[in-house]
Protein backbone atom coordinates (compact mmCIF):
# COMPACT_ATOMS: atom_id res chain seq x y z
CA UNK A 1 0.00 0.00 0.00
CA UNK A 2 1.05 3.28 -0.98
CA UNK A 3 0.58 7.20 -0.18
CA UNK A 4 -1.65 7.44 -2.89
CA UNK A 5 -4.00 4.73 -1.74
CA UNK A 6 -4.80 6.80 1.08
CA UNK A 7 -6.52 10.29 2.04
CA UNK A 8 -6.58 13.50 0.88
CA UNK A 9 -4.52 11.82 -2.44
CA UNK A 10 -6.95 9.88 -3.31
CA UNK A 11 -10.02 11.25 -4.60
CA UNK A 12 -10.89 8.39 -7.14
CA UNK A 13 -12.77 4.80 -6.68
CA UNK A 14 -14.43 3.50 -3.48
CA UNK A 15 -14.47 5.96 -0.79
CA UNK A 16 -15.07 3.62 1.70
CA UNK A 17 -12.30 1.19 0.93
CA UNK A 18 -9.74 4.59 0.47
CA UNK A 19 -11.49 5.75 4.08
CA UNK A 20 -11.00 2.10 5.41
CA UNK A 21 -7.18 1.87 4.43
CA UNK A 22 -6.67 5.45 5.80
CA UNK A 23 -7.81 4.15 9.11
CA UNK A 24 -5.93 0.97 9.10
CA UNK A 25 -2.99 2.70 8.27
CA UNK A 26 -3.62 5.44 11.49
CA UNK A 27 -4.27 2.70 13.55
CA UNK A 28 -0.81 0.67 13.09
CA UNK A 29 0.78 3.90 13.84
CA UNK A 30 -1.32 4.82 17.01
CA UNK A 31 -0.28 0.92 18.10
CA UNK A 32 3.27 2.01 17.45
CA UNK A 33 2.97 5.25 19.78
CA UNK A 34 0.51 3.11 22.57
CA UNK A 35 3.59 0.88 23.08
CA UNK A 36 6.11 3.35 23.13
CA UNK A 37 4.35 5.04 26.25
CA UNK A 38 3.94 1.45 27.81
CA UNK A 39 7.50 0.75 27.13
CA UNK A 40 8.45 4.92 28.36
CA UNK A 41 6.48 3.72 31.67
CA UNK A 42 8.46 0.37 32.29
CA UNK A 43 11.40 1.37 34.87
CA UNK A 44 13.37 -1.71 33.54
CA UNK A 45 13.84 -0.97 29.96
CA UNK A 46 16.67 1.71 28.88
CA UNK A 47 16.14 5.31 28.44
CA UNK A 48 17.87 5.31 25.41
CA UNK A 49 20.14 2.70 23.06
CA UNK A 50 22.91 4.98 22.74
CA UNK A 51 24.89 4.61 19.22
CA UNK A 52 27.51 7.47 17.60
CA UNK A 53 26.11 9.19 15.02
CA UNK A 54 28.22 6.86 12.54
CA UNK A 55 26.31 3.93 14.17
CA UNK A 56 22.91 5.06 13.82
CA UNK A 57 23.26 5.96 10.65
CA UNK A 58 24.41 2.35 10.00
CA UNK A 59 20.96 1.10 11.66
CA UNK A 60 18.67 3.62 10.38
CA UNK A 61 18.13 4.27 6.60
CA UNK A 62 18.06 8.33 6.34
CA UNK A 63 18.25 8.93 2.58
CA UNK A 64 15.20 10.87 0.53
CA UNK A 65 14.20 8.67 -2.24
CA UNK A 66 13.60 9.06 -5.78
CA UNK A 67 9.99 6.94 -5.51
CA UNK A 68 7.46 6.32 -3.11
CA UNK A 69 8.33 3.65 -0.25
CA UNK A 70 5.46 1.04 0.60
CA UNK A 71 3.87 2.61 3.94
CA UNK A 72 4.80 -1.02 5.55
CA UNK A 73 8.26 0.64 5.49
CA UNK A 74 7.25 3.85 6.59
CA UNK A 75 5.90 2.30 10.04
CA UNK A 76 9.18 0.13 10.53
CA UNK A 77 10.90 3.67 10.22
CA UNK A 78 8.26 4.84 12.98
CA UNK A 79 8.80 1.87 15.06
CA UNK A 80 12.83 2.40 14.28
CA UNK A 81 12.59 6.31 15.22
CA UNK A 82 10.91 5.32 18.56
CA UNK A 83 13.48 2.73 19.33
CA UNK A 84 16.62 4.55 19.16
CA UNK A 85 15.18 8.14 20.66
CA UNK A 86 16.42 8.77 24.22
CA UNK A 87 13.05 8.28 26.20
CA UNK A 88 12.08 11.90 27.99
CA UNK A 89 8.93 10.22 29.62
CA UNK A 90 10.91 8.00 31.46
CA UNK A 91 10.63 8.56 35.74
CA UNK A 92 14.17 8.16 35.42
CA UNK A 93 15.67 10.91 32.77
CA UNK A 94 16.52 13.65 35.11
CA UNK A 95 18.49 15.54 32.47
CA UNK A 96 16.27 18.53 31.06
CA UNK A 97 13.79 21.42 32.26
CA UNK A 98 11.12 19.94 29.74
CA UNK A 99 10.68 16.04 30.32
CA UNK A 100 7.69 13.64 31.55
CA UNK A 101 4.42 12.52 28.83
CA UNK A 102 1.63 14.18 30.14
CA UNK A 103 -1.23 11.88 28.73
CA UNK A 104 -4.51 14.69 28.24
CA UNK A 105 -1.50 16.85 26.75
CA UNK A 106 -0.15 14.53 24.66
CA UNK A 107 -4.25 13.72 23.42
CA UNK A 108 -4.23 18.01 22.96
CA UNK A 109 -1.48 17.54 20.50
CA UNK A 110 -2.60 14.47 18.75
CA UNK A 111 -6.37 16.54 17.91
CA UNK A 112 -3.96 19.85 17.35
CA UNK A 113 -2.12 17.89 14.53
CA UNK A 114 -5.13 16.48 13.37
CA UNK A 115 -6.63 20.47 13.21
CA UNK A 116 -3.91 21.53 11.34
CA UNK A 117 -4.36 25.28 11.61
CA UNK A 118 -2.47 28.44 12.24
CA UNK A 119 -2.96 30.90 14.77
CA UNK A 120 -2.99 34.25 13.42
CA UNK A 121 -6.88 34.82 12.88
CA UNK A 122 -10.24 34.18 14.14
CA UNK A 123 -11.67 33.12 11.28
CA UNK A 124 -9.47 29.94 11.17
CA UNK A 125 -9.09 28.94 14.27
CA UNK A 126 -11.96 30.37 16.42
CA UNK A 127 -12.50 27.58 19.20
CA UNK A 128 -8.38 27.49 19.69
CA UNK A 129 -8.24 31.35 19.93
CA UNK A 130 -11.09 31.32 22.42
CA UNK A 131 -9.03 28.33 24.19
CA UNK A 132 -5.39 30.68 24.04
CA UNK A 133 -7.94 33.68 25.26
CA UNK A 134 -8.90 32.19 28.06
CA UNK A 135 -5.87 30.15 29.33
CA UNK A 136 -3.70 33.51 28.93
CA UNK A 137 -6.22 35.09 31.47
CA UNK A 138 -5.89 33.13 33.74
CA UNK A 139 -2.31 33.16 33.70
CA UNK A 140 -2.50 37.02 34.22
CA UNK A 141 -4.52 36.80 36.74
CA UNK A 142 -2.50 34.25 38.63
CA UNK A 143 0.22 36.58 37.86
CA UNK A 144 -1.42 39.81 39.89
CA UNK A 145 -1.59 41.80 35.83
CA UNK A 146 -5.55 43.17 36.46
CA UNK A 147 -5.52 43.75 32.25
CA UNK A 148 -2.93 43.35 29.91
CA UNK A 149 -2.36 41.13 27.35
CA UNK A 150 -0.20 37.80 26.37
CA UNK A 151 0.92 35.80 23.34
CA UNK A 152 2.26 32.27 22.93
CA UNK A 153 5.29 32.19 21.21
CA UNK A 154 7.87 29.47 19.83
CA UNK A 155 10.07 29.03 22.99
CA UNK A 156 10.92 30.60 25.78
CA UNK A 157 13.55 32.65 24.18
CA UNK A 158 11.60 34.34 21.59
CA UNK A 159 8.82 34.99 24.69
CA UNK A 160 12.27 37.24 26.33
CA UNK A 161 13.29 38.63 22.97
CA UNK A 162 9.82 40.09 22.84
CA UNK A 163 10.11 41.62 25.87
CA UNK A 164 13.19 43.05 25.01
CA UNK A 165 11.52 44.52 22.11
CA UNK A 166 8.32 45.80 23.41
CA UNK A 167 10.30 47.28 26.23
CA UNK A 168 12.22 49.28 23.92
CA UNK A 169 9.08 50.30 21.74
CA UNK A 170 7.79 51.56 25.29
CA UNK A 171 10.30 53.63 25.96
CA UNK A 172 11.11 54.62 22.14
CA UNK A 173 8.38 54.12 19.94
CA UNK A 174 10.29 56.29 16.78
CA UNK A 175 12.26 53.25 16.54
CA UNK A 176 9.85 51.18 14.52
CA UNK A 177 9.86 53.38 11.92
CA UNK A 178 13.46 54.97 12.39
CA UNK A 179 15.95 52.06 13.51
CA UNK A 180 18.49 53.00 15.88
CA UNK A 181 19.04 56.50 14.95
CA UNK A 182 16.12 57.32 16.48
CA UNK A 183 17.96 56.78 19.93
CA UNK A 184 20.36 59.31 21.23
CA UNK A 185 22.34 57.49 23.32
CA UNK A 186 23.31 53.89 24.09
CA UNK A 187 20.83 51.27 25.22
CA UNK A 188 21.86 49.16 28.28
CA UNK A 189 19.84 45.98 29.65
CA UNK A 190 20.79 44.20 32.90
CA UNK A 191 20.33 40.30 33.58
CA UNK A 192 22.26 38.66 36.47
CA UNK A 193 25.38 36.24 35.81
CA UNK A 194 23.28 32.97 35.97
CA UNK A 195 20.23 34.49 33.13
CA UNK A 196 19.63 32.14 30.46
CA UNK A 197 21.32 32.41 27.31
CA UNK A 198 18.35 33.40 25.36
CA UNK A 199 18.93 37.27 26.73
CA UNK A 200 22.15 37.75 25.46
CA UNK A 201 20.97 36.38 22.26
CA UNK A 202 17.82 38.65 22.29
CA UNK A 203 20.35 41.89 22.56
CA UNK A 204 22.09 40.10 19.84
CA UNK A 205 19.27 39.37 17.86
CA UNK A 206 17.25 43.01 18.20
CA UNK A 207 20.37 44.83 17.63
CA UNK A 208 21.36 45.92 21.03
CA UNK A 209 24.83 44.30 20.98
CA UNK A 210 25.68 41.34 23.58
CA UNK A 211 28.09 44.74 25.07
CA UNK A 212 25.20 46.42 25.96
CA UNK A 213 23.95 43.11 27.90
CA UNK A 214 25.43 43.93 31.59
CA UNK A 215 25.57 41.16 33.61
CA UNK A 216 25.32 41.94 37.18
CA UNK A 217 27.21 40.06 40.06
CA UNK A 218 24.95 37.25 41.78
CA UNK A 219 25.10 35.94 45.36
CA UNK A 220 26.55 32.44 46.58
CA UNK A 221 22.82 31.32 45.78
CA UNK A 222 23.17 32.10 42.32
CA UNK A 223 20.89 34.86 42.81
CA UNK A 224 21.00 38.74 41.72
CA UNK A 225 22.42 41.33 44.14
CA UNK A 226 20.41 43.75 43.72
CA UNK A 227 23.04 46.44 45.29
CA UNK A 228 25.26 45.35 42.51
CA UNK A 229 22.61 46.46 39.69
CA UNK A 230 21.71 50.03 41.09
CA UNK A 231 25.70 50.47 41.34
CA UNK A 232 25.53 49.65 36.93
CA UNK A 233 22.26 51.76 36.68
CA UNK A 234 23.72 54.85 38.02
CA UNK A 235 27.34 53.98 36.60
CA UNK A 236 25.89 54.15 32.98
CA UNK A 237 23.32 56.84 33.69
CA UNK A 238 26.35 58.94 34.83
CA UNK A 239 27.88 58.12 31.72
CA UNK A 240 25.18 59.33 29.53
CA UNK A 241 23.79 56.07 28.67
CA UNK A 242 20.49 54.66 28.58
CA UNK A 243 19.19 52.29 30.81
CA UNK A 244 15.86 50.65 29.56
CA UNK A 245 15.67 46.91 30.38
CA UNK A 246 16.27 44.75 33.66
CA UNK A 247 15.64 40.85 33.51
CA UNK A 248 14.94 39.15 36.70
CA UNK A 249 15.17 35.34 36.79
CA UNK A 250 12.95 33.73 38.61
CA UNK A 251 14.27 29.64 38.29
CA UNK A 252 17.19 29.71 36.85
CA UNK A 253 18.34 27.29 34.03
CA UNK A 254 21.48 25.67 36.87
CA UNK A 255 21.14 26.46 39.88
CA UNK A 256 17.43 26.79 39.96
CA UNK A 257 17.71 30.34 41.95
CA UNK A 258 15.03 33.09 42.04
CA UNK A 259 16.41 36.77 41.73
CA UNK A 260 14.73 39.14 44.30
CA UNK A 261 11.80 40.28 42.61
CA UNK A 262 10.41 43.51 45.31
CA UNK A 263 14.26 44.76 45.80
CA UNK A 264 14.59 44.40 42.07
CA UNK A 265 11.30 46.64 41.03
CA UNK A 266 12.28 49.15 43.94
CA UNK A 267 15.06 49.99 41.63
CA UNK A 268 13.40 49.67 38.16
CA UNK A 269 10.40 52.08 39.32
CA UNK A 270 13.29 54.42 40.74
CA UNK A 271 14.97 54.90 37.58
CA UNK A 272 12.20 54.35 35.08
CA UNK A 273 13.41 50.99 33.45
CA UNK A 274 11.69 48.35 32.28
CA UNK A 275 10.86 44.81 34.69
CA UNK A 276 11.09 41.45 32.97
CA UNK A 277 10.61 38.25 35.06
CA UNK A 278 11.68 35.29 32.95
CA UNK A 279 9.87 32.44 34.63
CA UNK A 280 10.11 30.12 32.00
CA UNK A 281 11.82 27.82 34.18
CA UNK A 282 10.27 28.41 37.70
CA UNK A 283 7.06 29.65 36.75
CA UNK A 284 4.93 26.98 37.80
CA UNK A 285 5.95 27.96 41.36
CA UNK A 286 3.23 30.43 40.70
CA UNK A 287 0.33 27.41 40.46
CA UNK A 288 1.60 26.56 44.54
CA UNK A 289 -0.01 28.40 47.02
CA UNK A 290 2.76 27.48 49.21
CA UNK A 291 5.96 28.53 47.01
CA UNK A 292 3.90 31.64 45.33
CA UNK A 293 4.56 33.95 47.69
CA UNK A 294 8.16 32.94 49.10
CA UNK A 295 9.15 32.71 45.39
CA UNK A 296 7.23 35.21 43.49
CA UNK A 297 6.69 38.01 46.01
CA UNK A 298 6.17 41.31 44.18
CA UNK A 299 5.76 40.06 40.42
CA UNK A 300 2.47 41.91 39.92
CA UNK A 301 4.65 44.79 40.06
CA UNK A 302 6.86 43.41 36.85
CA UNK A 303 5.92 45.20 33.40
CA UNK A 304 6.30 41.17 31.20
CA UNK A 305 6.63 37.84 32.42
CA UNK A 306 7.69 34.86 30.63
CA UNK A 307 6.32 31.54 31.80
CA UNK A 308 6.49 28.40 29.82
CA UNK A 309 3.80 25.61 30.49
CA UNK A 310 6.04 22.92 29.20
CA UNK A 311 8.49 22.62 31.82
CA UNK A 312 7.53 22.28 35.38
CA UNK A 313 3.69 21.68 34.49
CA UNK A 314 4.45 19.29 31.80
CA UNK A 315 2.57 20.50 29.31
CA UNK A 316 4.26 18.64 26.14
CA UNK A 317 6.63 20.48 23.93
CA UNK A 318 6.23 23.95 22.97
CA UNK A 319 4.18 25.96 25.22
CA UNK A 320 5.66 28.94 26.03
CA UNK A 321 4.12 32.49 26.69
CA UNK A 322 4.56 36.03 27.34
CA UNK A 323 2.90 38.29 29.56
CA UNK A 324 2.41 42.23 29.55
CA UNK A 325 1.08 44.53 32.32
CA UNK A 326 -0.23 47.14 29.92
CA UNK A 327 -2.48 46.48 26.86
CA UNK A 328 -1.78 47.60 23.44
CA UNK A 329 1.98 47.12 23.53
CA UNK A 330 1.99 43.58 21.38
CA UNK A 331 -0.11 44.63 18.25
CA UNK A 332 1.41 48.52 18.88
CA UNK A 333 5.03 47.13 18.67
CA UNK A 334 4.35 44.40 15.94
CA UNK A 335 1.45 45.48 13.56
CA UNK A 336 2.30 45.59 10.29
CA UNK A 337 -1.18 45.56 9.06
CA UNK A 338 -1.06 42.92 5.94
CA UNK A 339 -4.18 43.41 4.18
CA UNK A 340 -4.84 40.05 2.77
CA UNK A 341 -5.08 38.69 6.73
CA UNK A 342 -5.68 41.37 9.08
CA UNK A 343 -9.04 43.44 7.44
CA UNK A 344 -10.78 45.99 9.54
CA UNK A 345 -14.11 45.17 8.02
CA UNK A 346 -14.99 41.03 9.11
CA UNK A 347 -18.12 40.43 10.14
CA UNK A 348 -16.71 39.66 13.52
CA UNK A 349 -14.88 41.54 16.25
CA UNK A 350 -10.91 41.98 15.03
CA UNK A 351 -9.34 42.48 18.00
CA UNK A 352 -9.30 38.54 18.32
CA UNK A 353 -7.22 38.10 15.41
CA UNK A 354 -3.86 37.81 17.26
CA UNK A 355 -1.34 37.57 14.27
CA UNK A 356 -0.65 41.07 13.94
CA UNK A 357 0.96 41.09 17.50
CA UNK A 358 4.08 38.80 16.87
CA UNK A 359 6.87 39.17 13.88
CA UNK A 360 5.46 35.17 12.90
CA UNK A 361 2.75 35.80 11.16
CA UNK A 362 2.61 32.11 11.06
CA UNK A 363 1.81 30.88 14.59
CA UNK A 364 1.70 26.89 15.68
CA UNK A 365 -1.34 25.67 17.92
CA UNK A 366 0.30 25.86 21.26
CA UNK A 367 -2.88 26.21 23.34
CA UNK A 368 -5.04 23.46 22.90
CA UNK A 369 -3.01 20.92 24.84
CA UNK A 370 -2.31 22.83 27.87
CA UNK A 371 -6.01 24.02 27.30
CA UNK A 372 -7.19 19.95 27.64
CA UNK A 373 -4.47 19.44 30.18
CA UNK A 374 -5.45 22.41 32.79
CA UNK A 375 -9.32 21.11 32.47
CA UNK A 376 -8.06 17.60 33.79
CA UNK A 377 -6.36 18.68 36.69
CA UNK A 378 -8.15 22.20 37.70
CA UNK A 379 -6.20 24.37 39.58
CA UNK A 380 -5.95 22.02 42.69
CA UNK A 381 -4.72 19.59 40.75
CA UNK A 382 -1.57 21.70 39.26
CA UNK A 383 -0.84 22.78 42.95
CA UNK A 384 -0.51 19.17 43.90
CA UNK A 385 1.63 18.25 41.08
CA UNK A 386 4.10 21.27 41.99
CA UNK A 387 3.93 20.38 46.06
CA UNK A 388 4.85 16.62 44.99
CA UNK A 389 7.78 17.87 42.65
CA UNK A 390 9.07 19.68 45.44
CA UNK A 391 8.80 17.43 48.09
CA UNK A 392 10.53 15.37 46.10
CA UNK A 393 13.64 17.15 45.51
CA UNK A 394 13.69 18.15 49.12
CA UNK A 395 14.07 14.11 49.43
CA UNK A 396 16.96 13.87 47.22
CA UNK A 397 19.04 16.48 48.97
CA UNK A 398 18.03 14.65 52.49
CA UNK A 399 19.50 11.73 51.09
CA UNK A 400 22.39 13.13 50.12
CA UNK A 401 22.95 15.09 52.99
CA UNK A 402 23.13 11.17 54.47
CA UNK A 403 25.98 9.93 52.30
CA UNK A 404 28.32 13.04 52.68
CA UNK A 405 30.87 10.54 51.65
CA UNK A 406 29.51 10.15 48.27
CA UNK A 407 27.89 13.56 47.74
CA UNK A 408 28.44 16.85 47.36
CA UNK A 409 25.60 19.01 47.62
CA UNK A 410 26.73 22.90 45.76
CA UNK A 411 23.61 24.20 46.91
CA UNK A 412 22.03 22.43 49.49
CA UNK A 413 18.93 24.24 49.67
CA UNK A 414 17.25 24.56 46.61
CA UNK A 415 14.68 26.93 45.65
CA UNK A 416 13.56 24.89 42.37
CA UNK A 417 13.27 20.97 41.69
CA UNK A 418 17.17 21.65 40.29
CA UNK A 419 19.78 19.95 42.38
CA UNK A 420 23.44 20.46 41.45
CA UNK A 421 26.07 17.74 42.90
CA UNK A 422 29.12 16.43 42.41
CA UNK A 423 29.92 12.80 42.84
CA UNK A 424 32.94 11.37 44.90
CA UNK A 425 34.58 8.50 43.83
CA UNK A 426 36.14 6.12 46.60
CA UNK A 427 39.76 7.54 45.93
CA UNK A 428 38.93 11.08 46.54
CA UNK A 429 37.02 10.81 49.71
CA UNK A 430 39.53 11.17 51.69
CA UNK A 431 41.66 13.90 49.97
CA UNK A 432 41.69 17.40 50.86
CA UNK A 433 38.43 19.26 49.64
CA UNK A 434 40.15 22.19 47.43
CA UNK A 435 40.20 23.21 43.51
CA UNK A 436 42.34 20.61 42.65
CA UNK A 437 39.79 18.18 44.05
CA UNK A 438 36.99 19.92 42.35
CA UNK A 439 38.70 19.97 39.22
CA UNK A 440 39.12 15.93 39.42
CA UNK A 441 35.75 15.84 40.25
CA UNK A 442 34.82 18.16 37.14
CA UNK A 443 36.67 15.11 35.44
CA UNK A 444 34.85 12.23 37.12
CA UNK A 445 31.63 13.76 36.35
CA UNK A 446 31.83 13.77 32.18
CA UNK A 447 33.23 9.87 32.52
CA UNK A 448 30.10 9.22 34.32
CA UNK A 449 28.01 10.70 31.94
CA UNK A 450 29.25 8.79 29.49
CA UNK A 451 29.04 5.84 31.05
CA UNK A 452 25.47 6.41 32.53
CA UNK A 453 24.54 7.36 28.06
CA UNK A 454 26.25 3.69 27.12
CA UNK A 455 24.45 1.77 29.72
CA UNK A 456 21.27 3.86 29.28
CA UNK A 457 20.02 3.20 33.01
CA UNK A 458 19.57 7.24 33.08
CA UNK A 459 20.32 10.45 32.37
CA UNK A 460 21.35 13.36 34.41
CA UNK A 461 22.51 16.71 32.83
CA UNK A 462 26.18 18.56 33.74
CA UNK A 463 28.23 21.52 33.33
CA UNK A 464 30.70 23.66 34.29
CA UNK A 465 29.98 27.34 35.69
CA UNK A 466 31.61 30.10 36.55
CA UNK A 467 34.59 29.00 38.41
CA UNK A 468 33.57 25.64 38.97
CA UNK A 469 34.27 22.43 37.08
CA UNK A 470 31.69 20.08 35.99
CA UNK A 471 29.05 19.55 37.72
CA UNK A 472 25.87 16.83 37.89
CA UNK A 473 22.28 19.17 37.74
CA UNK A 474 19.31 16.64 38.08
CA UNK A 475 15.88 18.06 37.40
CA UNK A 476 12.83 16.69 38.89
CA UNK A 477 9.71 17.95 36.68
CA UNK A 478 8.27 14.20 35.89
CA UNK A 479 5.17 13.30 37.21
CA UNK A 480 5.70 10.05 37.19
CA UNK A 481 8.91 9.91 39.38
CA UNK A 482 8.75 8.95 43.01
CA UNK A 483 11.25 8.14 46.45
CA UNK A 484 12.15 5.15 44.26
CA UNK A 485 13.73 6.66 41.57
CA UNK A 486 15.18 8.98 43.48
CA UNK A 487 17.13 6.28 45.41
CA UNK A 488 17.90 4.24 42.19
CA UNK A 489 19.85 7.67 41.01
CA UNK A 490 22.01 7.86 43.78
CA UNK A 491 22.40 3.69 43.82
CA UNK A 492 23.54 4.05 40.03
CA UNK A 493 25.42 7.04 40.22
CA UNK A 494 27.86 5.09 42.85
CA UNK A 495 27.72 2.23 40.47
CA UNK A 496 28.82 3.76 37.83
CA UNK A 497 31.40 6.09 39.72
CA UNK A 498 32.90 4.52 42.25
CA UNK A 499 36.36 3.03 40.90
CA UNK A 500 36.76 6.52 38.79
Amino acid sequence: MLYDELWPVCQDGNSKETDAKTREFLKRVVDILLDHITIQNDRSTKIVDFHTPEQLKEVIDFGIPDDPLNLDQLLVDCKDTLKYQVKTGHPRFFNQLSCGLDITSLAGEWLTAAANTNMFTYEIAPVFILMEHECLKKMREIIGFENGDSILAPGGSVSNMYALMIARHKAFPQHKKYGMRAIKGQLIMYTSQHHHYSIKGGASAIGLGTDNCVQVACDERGKMIPEELEKLVIKHKNEGHLPFFVNCTTGTTVYGAYDPISDIADICEKHGIWLHIDAAWGGGLLMSKKYKEKRFKGIERADSVTWNPHKLLGTLLQCSTLHLKENGLLISCNQMSADYLFQTDKCYDCTYDTGDKVIQCGRHNDIFKFWLQWRSRGMSGFEKQIDRLMELTYYQVDQMKKMPEKFYLINDEPECTNVIFWYIPTRLRDEKRDHFWQDELGKVTALIKGRMMKTGSMMISYQPLGDLPNFFRSIISNQAQTEEDIDFMLAELDRLGHDL
